[in-house]
């Protein structure tokens, strides 16, 4: 026997090839009936509402046609297992419908293929864990508005190059990641509209000679535009690569701030106390208090980055054509990655919601600091009417010779700005004592930085206000959208349940 007949006698002479089954069909099979079925229903639906509108089929036929319809088992289907009998779930239930509605089931298949189908089914589920997604968004959302709130006047040390920088406050870093969130909610909305535009009608790629709407499937399956060229609608991944790109984007950013998170819980930092639900303690050391919450995010939120790479990179290699059979492995990478995003997105705001913040702490850290000291070149250039830059090098001077002495921030004296001014400018400065102090208060510093988007406590409370009035709108946004893929579906399962019963 030689190598291709052992290999036949392993796998099968006849379609499906044993290895073929296990690394492709049966895998896509079981993806298929637990997240496509549906969908797939709500286009066989529509598309024999459209086709007895159009007059391609009679009334009897249409009635015929919606009894096999509602003769199908869905949770039957759904037990199922792949045998290969069938190639794929479609053929599986075009199999159902035709033993239901022998012949007549067939004309359901006019003027459309799977190719057309197949992306039409991809659009309808991407766009409901889109809403899903955007959910989680929302509430994360809401959360860190009502934290940010609570921290207006709560005082810290922001960072630069990881190097203690200037005087902020925790409401000013939160609402700089809610400004993250809030551009990956419009890059997620951005990429439900290009999603939520319908295929149906392009058929195998250049629609069809039968007087099908295409308008008609758009409207009975809730969606708000064509995908016009009828080329590009079986063709074209970019619907696809946009939700995958844009949820990347959003582990990458929400990543980001878990890092600061997970350090700030530090013994060291002590800025951070996470809540006991999310926190673990260890096996052997009584006093560990281990953030952990923090730490699945981390990790869970770059392997949804990965999944999502993973959707463009298998994009990359694909020719532009029909890619539905492609897509069938393409697609479980970008809902796994939505369903992790979702899930960090609800977690993020329950850990934020519940933790304490060490106030204290966060505010003498800052006192002590020397992050405060640009203020005091700034104050350099009111009082003695200096170059701003004259005033840097009499600070500069000043912080090397506090930080030899072993001083804070806030134990710098008079006589020793002086006797710097006097190395630079060669005079003493006309800055009092009181001004001073009040130029090296971290407080001072923050309060006074007002302009816009600054940390000043009132500038903070108008940019959380305008914050949630786009929340609102936002929030508004997602209920019409998720109302109107209800009701679409809602009318074609009483249509067609109207229709088998006439």
């Amino acid at each position: 026997m030689d190598y291709r007949e052992r290999i036949f006698q392993q796998e099968g002479a006849s379609f499906p090839g044993k290895t073929y089954v296990e690394a492709v069909l049966e895998p896509a099979f079981n993806e298929a009936k637990n997240h496509l079925l549906e969908p797939m229903m709500a286009i066989n639906k529509a598309h024999l509402i459209m086709l007895r509108e159009q007059e391609l089929l009679t009334d009897d036929e249409a009635r015929m046609i919606a009894r096999a319809l509602s003769g199908i088992e869905m949770d039957e289907l759904r037990r199922s297992s792949y045998t290969g009998q069938f190639e794929d779930l479609f053929f599986q239930v075009e199999s159902r419908l035709l033993a239901l509605a022998p012949d007549v089931a067939g004309n359901l298949h006019l003027a459309r293929s799977r190719n057309d189908m197949g992306i039409t089914i991809y659009r309808m589920v991407l766009r409901e864990k889109l809403l899903v997604t955007l959910a989680s968004a929302l509430y994360l959302k809401e959360h860190l508005l009502l934290f940010a709130q609570e921290h207006a006047e709560t005082v810290m040390i922001g960072y630069t190059h990881t190097q203690q920088a200037q005087p902020t406050t925790m409401a000013h870093y939160m609402m700089a990641a809610t400004d993250l969130v809030s551009r990956d909610i419009k890059r997620l909305m951005e990429a439900y509209r290009t999603c939520n535009r319908s295929p149906m009608g392009a058929a195998a790629l250049t629609t069809s000679g039968f007087a099908i709407s295409r308008e008609r499937m758009k409207e009975l399956l809730g969606f708000d535009e064509l995908v016009e060229n009828s080329y590009d609608a079986v063709c074209g991944a970019d619907y696809l690569g946009e939700v995958a790109t844009a949820v990347q984007l959003a582990a990458i950013n929400l990543g980001r701030t878990v890092q600061d998170m997970l350090l700030w819980c530090t013994q060291e930092f002590a800025g951070l106390k996470v809540a006991s639900p999310y926190v673990q303690i260890s096996s052997i050391m009584p006093q560990k208090r281990n953030p952990v919450s923090f730490e699945h995010m981390r990790s869970l939120l770059s392997s949804c980055a990965g999944n999502a790479t993973t959707v463009l990179t298998m994009m990359h290699n694909t020719p532009f054509g029909d890619i539905v059979d492609t897509e069938d492995d393409m697609q479980p990478y970008a809902w796994r990655s939505m369903s992790v995003l979702e899930q960090m997105y609800r977690l993020m705001a329950c850990v934020v919601g519940t933790m304490q913040v060490n106030k204290e702490v966060l505010l003498e850290r800052a006192k002590g600091s020397y992050a405060t000291v640009t203020e005091l070149a700034d104050t350099l250039v009111r009082t003695d009417r200096i170059s701003f830059r004259k005033a840097h090098h009499i600070v500069s001077h000043v912080v090397n010779e506090a930080m030899s002495a072993g001083l804070a921030a806030d134990q710098i004296s008079l006589g020793l700005v002086n006797r710097a001014a006097k190395k630079v400018i060669d005079r003493e400065l006309l800055i009092t004592a009181e001004e001073l102090k009040l130029a090296l208060d971290p407080v001072h510093f923050v309060t006074i930085r007002k302009l816009p988007g600054g940390p000043n406590p009132d500038e903070i409370k108008r940019m959380i206000s305008e914050r949630r009035t786009v929340l609102q709108q936002e929030a508004a946004w997602l209920d019409q959208a998720k109302q109107a893929v209800t009701a679409v579906m809602q009318n074609l399962d009483q249509m067609t349940a109207e229709w088998s019963v006439g």
